[in-house]
Parts: C-alpha cells; sequence; structure tokens
C-alpha cells in the first residue's frame, strides 16, 4: 500500500466510535500546508491569508518539525491534548506554558537519545522556540477563526451522520468515504505517513475528527493509550470557500489594524500589564504579545517593564489613530 501506517480495527460491530470537533487537528493541518510545505489541499485564498498572518519568519521557526526525514510534533507541542478539550485558548494557554525541561526530554525519548540536527536550533534555545511557536500558531488561528465559526453547521451535521451510521451499521460505507488520502479495506485502515508503521487498535476507542482544512487533510495519532484518532476532510468544505460575510465591517479602526489589533489599542485607554490585556481580551498571552509586537514596530503602542510585569500603553501616534478612526 505504499507509504502509509496501518490501524487495524477490529470487527467493526465491536468499534466503539466518537466523533470530536477538534479545532486543534484542524490548527496542525492548517499549519502543516501554509507553513510545513505538506499539502492538505488548503484553498490558496486560505493559504495566503494565514501566511499573511503569521510573523516573519515563522517557516523557519516551524521547520524542524516538518524536515521529511524526522517529521514528527512532540507530544507538548500538540494543541489536541487532551482530545476532548475543544476549546483551543485552552490548549494555546497551555502550549505558550509548556517547561523547556518537558520538551528536551520528549525529544530525547521521540529521538532514542540522538537528537538530530535538524532540532538543534530548539535544543539550543528550547524557551525561545516554544514561546515563537505558540504565537504562529496563536497568529494562524486569530486569522482562520471566522471560517472555522462559519463551519459550525457542517461540523454539527458530520457528528449526525456519524452517529446515525453507527446505530444502522453504515460504518464501513463513513471509513471507505474519509477522504482521498485515507483507505479503508476489510478491517484496516490506512493513512499516508512518511514513516509508517502498524498498529492495533486493542480496546481503545476509535475518534473521528473533521477538519475544516482542505479535501487532502490527514492528520492521525494512533499510539495513545486511550483512543485511536484521525482526522479527516469535513464533507461540504467546498461551501466555504466560496462563503461571503452578510455584513460590512464599519469599524474603521478594525478595517485599517485588523478586530484583535483593534481591540487591544483601544484596551491600552490606559497603560495596561500585558497578563491583564490578555486576560481583558480573553486571548492567550503569546497571542497578544504577537499583536502588540506588530503595534510596537508601527510606532502605535510601547511596551516597558515596571518590576515584574510588562506594561504597554499607547503612543502619541496611537491615540491619534485611535482618535481619527473612532469617531
Amino acid at each position: 500500500m505504499g507509504r502509509f501506517s496501518e490501524l487495524s480495527l477490529g470487527p467493526l460491530e465491536t468499534v466503539p466510535v466518537s466523533v470530536v470537533a477538534q479545532p486543534g487537528v484542524t490548527l496542525m493541518s492548517l499549519v502543516a500546508d501554509a507553513l510545513g510545505s505538506r499539502s492538505q489541499g488548503v484553498h490558496p485564498a486560505w493559504r495566503r491569508t494565514l501566511r499573511s498572518a503569521v510573523p516573519e519568519g515563522a517557516e523557519a521557526v516551524l521547520r524542524p518539525l516538518f524536515t521529511r526525514e524526522y517529521s514528527m510534533v512532540p507530544d507538548c507541542l500538540t494543541p489536541t491534548a487532551p482530545l476532548w478539550e475543544t476549546d483551543l485558548s485552552v490548549q494555546l494557554e497551555r502550549l505558550a506554558d509548556v517547561p523547556p525541561s518537558q520538551l528536551l526530554r520528549e525529544l530525547e525519548t521521540d529521538f532514542g537519545g540522538t537528537v538530530p540536527r535538524q532540532w538543534q536550533s530548539v535544543v539550543d534555545r528550547p524557551k525561545a522556540f516554544i514561546h515563537a511557536y505558540a504565537a504562529i500558531l496563536g497568529a494562524v488561528w486569530e486569522a482562520f477563526g471566522p471560517v472555522w465559526a462559519r463551519a459550525g453547521s457542517l461540523l454539527a451535521q458530520e457528528t449526525e451522520r456519524v452517529g446515525v451510521a453507527v446505530v444502522s451499521n453504515a460504518l464501513p460505507s463513513v471509513l471507505a468515504g474519509l477522504g482521498p488520502k485515507i483507505r479503508f479495506a476489510g478491517e484496516t485502515l490506512y493513512v499516508p505517513d512518511p514513516h509508517p508503521e502498524t498498529f492495533e487498535r486493542g480496546a481503545r476507542r476509535v475518534v473521528l475528527v473533521p477538519i475544516v482544512s482542505g479535501y487532502g487533510a490527514s492528520v492521525f495519532s494512533f499510539d495513545r493509550p486511550d483512543a485511536v484518532w484521525f482526522g479527516y476532510p469535513v464533507p461540504g468544505l467546498d461551501t466555504l470557500w466560496t462563503a461571503r460575510e452578510t455584513t460590512v465591517e464599519k469599524d474603521r479602526l478594525k478595517l485599517v489594524v485588523g478586530t484583535l489589533r483593534a481591540q487591544i489599542l483601544r484596551e491600552l485607554a490606559g497603560p495596561r500589564a500585558m497578563g491583564s490585556l490578555a486576560a481583558a481580551l480573553d486571548r492567550t498571552p503569546a497571542t497578544v504579545t504577537y499583536h502588540c509586537g506588530q503595534l510596537e514596530a508601527a510606532g502605535l503602542i510601547v511596551r516597558e517593564r515596571q518590576g515584574q510585569h510588562v506594561v504597554a500603553r499607547r503612543t502619541a501616534s496611537g491615540e491619534a489613530l485611535v482618535a481619527l478612526l473612532s469617531g
């Protein structure tokens, strides 16, 4: 079957199946396609949007994760654990706080004690890598959030479709139609993998994760102790590619600097500690830090350390822009 990992499911009538609309799986598919040169069939317009939303040098930061010889993402860097946590803000918050020692331990374990040279930059500066990585993922999701929101009805329909198939013993038809990259034959599922392995489901639950990225989407994990899961393109994805917003944005500040940056500027009517600012906006610190960095580079805010806190405030130019575009 070529370069495919295999998952033996066993008799399908005994397989426990769940569907989880896990946004972190969609996020990893988007990142792999737009920034990792791993095609997932993401629409070109979406790909351009995501690439323009991330900090300069994002592809270089992510390169160790997607090198063909050692393509892997350590568990502590995946926004999919726990799998049942569907609030991505919680997952991204956790990523930003991963201890560098934990990342180094996982790399040692994953690579059998000899970390490849492609990962050496991460080993040398794990804390800097974690912060950059979390900021990139936060920026991608900030840009893609409106699409994910529009996909809500598709995800609900897919959950219902799979539920009906399980009850009516039609699971084989579902597994046989999970997208162009995933194959199913007999009791075995085949998913593309540059480093193929063979897995037995055993008594573990099977979790189907519909992905909102592209028709070539394929993300999976077959080595968890509690469940095996695989992501596949949500049916009807093409309807999102042609969807248009029905409302016209009238907030001129948002039109000029973007929604989150407009919110940041307005929150900085007075000096704010970065942690307080992130909490007020209900965003991860990594996401807010990235966007504040862009606003600072544009001369609209400044940040300075005051004791144990980093405090942000608007500059004169920032004050003038808010006043001009908020009238």
